[in-house]
This record gives C-alpha cells, structure tokens and sequence, in this order.
C-alpha cells in the first residue's frame, strides 16, 4: 500500500512542477506543444488544440515543450516572448513545488496537539551547564555558530557537525545573550547513552504557532538541500549517497511501514513528501544546463551578450548546451537508480 502511495506521491510531486510551467505558458499566452508526465515512450496521449497530453512508462520527469531551443516565426513561440515572459515561465515550476511542500506541511500539522520547542523547560540531574550558570532555565536557542534555529532538532544537529566549541545565542527574558567560545559535550550519563542534559520544552500548537512551525520546517527543510549540496560538493559525500525515483520510492515506503499506526505513517510520508518537494524546487533552480535555473542562468546570459555586441545570437547554441547537459543529467540518473536497485535487491 505504501509503495502505491509513495509512487502515486512522487508522481504528484512531477506533475505539480510541470503544471506550474504549462499554466503560466498557458496564462501568458504561450503555444504549449507537449504536456507530458514522466520520460520515455508514450503509454498514452491525447491532442487536444494544439497541445498534446501525454503519459510516458518511466516516472523519473515530465516536460512541458515549448520549443524553448528553436527558432520560430510564431509569435506565441516561447523564444519570442519577452524577457519577463520567459522568466516567469521557467521559474514557475519551481514555485509550484515550493508551495506544494508548504501546503503539504500545513496538512502534517493540522491534527498537532503540541510542538516541541528548542526551549531548555529544565535541566537533567548533573548536567554542568545548569550548576556553572552557562544556561537557564527557559533560554530558547537561536543560533550555533551563525546557524539559525529554527526547530529543537536543529541544535543536535548543528552540535554534532561542530568541532566541540561553539557560539552560541540564546534569547533569555525576550534579549539575545551571547555565549561564545563554548566548550559543550554529552556528560550526562542515562538509560539512552550520554547526553548534553537539556530536557526540551513544548508548546502548545495554535493556529499561530501551527503557521509559524510550518514556516520554520520550510525554512530547515531549504537549509538541509543547500548543507546536503555543501557536502557533496566538499565530498563528504559521494553520488553512492544519491537516491533517485525508485530510492525515494523505497524511502517513502520503509517510513511508512516502520511506523506505529496509519496516521503516523501518514504523517511521516508527507513529511517526506514535503522535504523531496521543497528540493526539487530548489535543486531545479540551480545555474546547470537543462535545469530551469540553467535555462534562466543562460537566457539572462544572452540578454548580455546581445546587449553588448548588439546582434541576436542563433538559440541552437544554447540548444546544444542544454542538449549536452541533459545527456550528463540522464547518465547520472541512471547511475543512481542503477544503485538505488542495487541497494534495493541486497537489502
């Protein structure tokens, strides 16, 4: 059952991106040849006016085809509309992802009795930074080491990909006070293992806090792209570590399998569902060649270039430059899901 609605999920996620382009296209008066939901030979499709619908067999993308990389005499040809026009087009998929992950937040909040808050309520029997006065009772944590705390796990994680001595702020009777130079380790022994020996507080889950919770899991959830590109990036990790369609397919049902109850393993699909939504709006975004943040990047690029030497520039350089960057794109594709089977099939 997971598996149906992970697939179903991932297939939405798709979708919603493609629709933001076809749309907007659509709403700019835009000729739109081909809305197509997934990669590869059509397993249906429709023409309706002068858009053809259709559903490709491999769930891993979708296209909405405007002719973006051709020359034509149409003025309702995507490369014959205006700067803005274009801009707008290309960054709407985008935004649709991005506010389908808030919405999917909102949904995961909707039945929260509580939050738990990055608020120490108290301290653990011997933990140090109670008795040497370094924290109090009631100090909410607001950044490690610049790092902005948006929800209690934030300050586990910010702790561990430290070096041990951290600055710290915390807002204590409604004013920032400013720890730095801290030298903070897990001295407090219990049943779980050693522990820094904070015992975090809740809050109650009004509609005010609900909108602010769901703002802050956006925030973390942006963050945790732009840490996940930094540490590929720096090699931390390595293309082994990726997932791709049917990784997160597999994700999403071990999270919903492994959970306790129905509404939990709800709650923490669309938790997932939110995170791979928010990523794929801003993983699109990026300056790379057949992404829409590469097309972006290259069109403002042309409108330089054109500016200075004062002649319109063939589109089918820029074609080839996407053409080239959807081949590397499609042989990394297939390099992950090559190792998402793996992992798959050795368990």
């Amino acid at each position: 059952m997971y598996v149906v609605i992970a697939i179903i999920m991932f297939g939405v996620l798709i979708a919603i991106h493609e629709f933001g382009h076809f749309i907007t296209a659509k709403a700019c008066g835009v000729r739109v040849d081909e809305f197509a939901i997934g990669m590869g030979p059509a397993i249906w499709k429709k023409q309706k006016g002068e858009t053809q619908y259709a559903l490709r067999i491999l769930p891993i993308g979708g296209f909405c085809a405007m002719g973006e990389d051709e020359e034509s005499d149409d003025p309702r040809g995507f490369p014959n509309q205006s700067f803005w026009k274009k801009l707008i087009i290309l960054c709407a998929g985008s935004f649709m992802n991005f506010l389908l992950g808030i919405i999917l937040i909102v949904l995961m909040y909707g039945n929260a009795e509580l939050f738990r808050a990055p608020v120490i309520e108290s301290f653990l029997d011997g933990c140090p930074y109670e008795t040497d006065g370094t924290f109090e009772a009631g100090d909410r944590f607001y950044s490690i080491d610049g790092h902005r705390i948006y929800l209690y796990s934030d300050v586990s994680m910010f702790l561990e990909r430290g070096d041990g001595v951290y600055d710290i702020t915390v807002v204590r009777d409604g004013e920032k006070v400013s720890i730095d130079d801290l030298k903070l380790t897990r001295t407090v022994q219990t049943e779980e293992g050693l522990k820094y020996g904070f015992v975090w507080g809740v809050e109650e889950a009004t509609f005010g806090a609900k909108l602010r919770y769901t703002w802050n899991t956006t925030m973390e959830f942006s963050r945790l792209v732009w840490l996940g590109l930094g540490d590929l990036i720096s090699g931390a990790v390595g293309v082994d570590d990726m997932a791709g369609p049917v990784g997160i397919v597999d994700m999403m049902n071990d999270v919903g399998s492994q959970a306790e109850s129905t509404a939990d393993a709800m709650y923490s699909i669309l938790y997932f569902s939110a995170f791979i939504a928010i990523n794929l709006a801003i993983m699109n975004m990026l300056p790379i060649p057949a992404l829409d943040g590469g097309r972006v990047f290259l069109m403002i690029v042309t409108v330089i270039i054109e500016a200075i030497s004062r002649r319109k520039l063939d589109p089918k350089y820029e074609g080839y430059i996407h053409m080239i960057g959807m081949g590397l794109l499609l042989l990394l594709m297939v390099v992950v899901m090559y190792n998402d089977i793996v992992r798959l099939i050795t368990g």
